[in-house]
């Protein structure tokens, strides 16, 4: 069972300021989860209402929401770790 993958309108805009090798490595490995994503992301720590996870490409990092009634991976934002988890 695969996942679909969307951007969201933030992510998008985060993507185009990233050089563009990093951010087709970021594109990459974000589909090459789609078949067991939970094998490849951790959790975010010291968010109750919703579950929000983090992937690791690198230096940076993509935060991510999984929807499993969906099969969604959806990319809230992507960014250099020192910057990506100032919100959460």
């Amino acid at each position: 069972m695969s996942y679909k993958v969307e951007y969201t309108s933030k992510a998008q805009k985060d993507l185009k300021k990233l050089p563009v090798d990093i951010a087709q490595n970021i594109i990459l490995s974000i589909n090459s989860i789609k078949e067991e994503p939970y094998s490849y992301v951790k959790k975010i720590k010291g968010i109750k209402r919703h579950s929000l996870y983090t992937h690791r490409v690198g230096e940076y990092r993509a935060i991510l929401d999984i929807e499993d009634d969906r099969l969604l991976i959806l990319v809230i934002e992507a960014g250099h770790r020192r910057k990506i988890y100032r919100k959460y």
